[in-house]
């Protein structure tokens, strides 16, 4: 990143927000200044109402005031009883960290510190492209736990945001998996975060086909260790996308989405606060700036660099191409998160704010729909955590870190109890089938064309 780069975007920061303090303490002083008169805030939790009471039907309340919403199930029993034991979920004093913009412009602006160890792989795709895989190597701290019986670390595939920033707070969610665990990697997209653009081709905002070969690769080199993914933000697009698109052959256990965009489409056409969409759209020119004579031949640079929104710079990008464009409405037939929805087969969590900043309030982003009917799809939705926040006073870790671990804990026992279960029902048929095998045989004829009717008639025993 060029030096003036930098600079520039940590004054936007640094005057985002600003305001918004500024706007804090006008509402603050606005609350005070009217006798008896309560912030939005403090009536919401003295109501125990608010946006996300209004959006749930209430039928399963989790401390701290969160919510699950879903479709009962026996997943959704066991994953329920494990978060009314986390500890996570406990409410916390409300603290300076408490506001949706502070949570938000904390996880984003501030800088990241000592990260975990990281050791590179670069991958080279099918089209010769590259993709970076950054495995968490240390530090390994002292009595790690292990994460199966079988004594295999489990693989974390994390996914970072579209725009390419490795956050504080997943290089957080490295650290803790790590001390549980698990063995975490990375994923950045061609051209993300130091890896290079050798061709002249980004990837679309919800186009797995470069996920797919660098999970293959990652089933290669651990192909016995269980495999989980979590996403953050706009990155979430990307692995539902990829979970839609491969069903029941993702090679993934479990997922979560941490503050996910889910309306992609409906988020890039209202767009976002000021601040936010000045910060993610200059983050976003300061990357490819660098690749700017390389884009040259098949985007119209001046134009890209030029756009006044997000929306423009994804049309510019990806519709208005010189080789071959196509259409807003085409592009996200293509790239919606949710096209194959119905595919997925692997369970997802989905951790959300009601006061998130950056999607909008959440009847405007969160099908509701989708987790009343699709038994694999399950959202937390809590009262405050701004945007890919939920953030604790230090040195605690984000709560949605430790939920997530906790909610593949509960996942890896659901399908052990399940797989023994059927271990047993297969014990007991084969015994019973054995004692009943003669005496069946001696007491029924079977005619040759009975017998041919039995052996083609068959039913379909999977579901979609």
């Amino acid at each position: 990143m060029p030096p003036w780069g930098a600079a520039l975007a940590l004054l936007l920061a640094a005057l985002a927000l600003l305001g918004l303090l500024a706007q804090r303490l006008r509402r603050a002083v606005g609350a005070s200044a009217v006798p008896g008169a309560l912030g939005q805030d403090h009536r919401e939790e003295a109501d125990g109402g608010g946006a996300a009471d209004r959006f749930s039907d209430g039928r399963e309340p989790l401390p701290g005031g969160c919510r699950l919403i879903c479709k009962p199930s026996a997943l959704a029993r066991c994953l329920l009883s494990a978060l009314r034991r986390s500890t996570a979920l406990e409410p916390l004093p409300r603290s300076w960290l408490s506001g949706p913009h502070l949570q938000t412009l904390c996880h984003f602006v501030l800088p990241v510190g000592p990260g975990p160890e990281l050791a590179r792989e670069y991958l080279q795709l099918a089209d010769d492209g590259l993709v970076a895989l950054d495995w968490v190597v240390g530090p390994c701290p002292r009595g790690r736990r292990v994460t199966n019986a079988g004594g295999l670390p489990a693989v974390l595939l994390v996914i970072p945001n579209a725009w390419g920033r490795l956050t504080r707070n997943v290089l957080g969610l490295c650290l803790l998996a790590l001390e549980r665990g698990y063995y975490p990697v990375i994923f950045h997209r061609r051209g993300h975060h130091g890896c290079p653009l050798v061709s002249p081709r980004l990837q679309p905002f919800g186009d797995p086909s470069d996920l797919k070969e660098a999970v293959t690769y990652i089933r290669f080199r651990h192909p016995a260790a269980p495999l989980f993914a979590v996403s953050e933000g706009s990155g979430s697009a990307l692995l539902l996308s990829y979970l839609g698109e491969c069903g029941s052959s993702s090679y993934v256990t479990g997922a979560a989405c941490i503050s996910p965009v889910l309306r992609c489409r409906e988020w890039f056409e209202a767009g976002l606060p000021w601040p936010y969409e000045r910060g993610f759209l200059l983050h976003q020119k300061i990357a490819l700036s660098r690749y700017a004579s390389a884009l040259q031949d098949t985007v119209d640079t001046h134009k890209l660099f030029r756009s006044r929104s997000l929306r423009e710079f994804e049309e510019t990008l990806f519709c208005h191409t010189k080789s071959f464009p196509i259409s807003w409405d085409t592009y996200w037939d293509h790239n919606d998160p949710l096209r194959d929805v119905d595919e997925a087969a692997v369970p997802v969590l989905c951790i959300c704010s009601a006061d998130d900043p950056v999607c909008g309030p959440p009847d405007h982003f969160l099908p509701t729909e989708l987790f009343h009917s699709n038994p694999y799809f399950f959202l937390l939705l809590s009262h405050h955590g701004g945007h890919c926040g939920f953030l604790r006073q230090e040195p605690l870790p984000a709560w949605s870190h430790e939920v997530i671990l906790e909610y593949f804990r509960a996942l890896t026992e659901f399908f052990r109890t399940e797989e023994r279960m059927k271990g047993l029902s297969r014990h007991r048929a084969s015994f019973l089938g054995g004692r009943r095998r003669w005496g069946t045989l001696q007491k029924r004829e079977v005619s040759p064309s009975s017998h041919l009717e039995e052996i083609f008639s068959w039913k379909r025993s999977y579901t979609r």
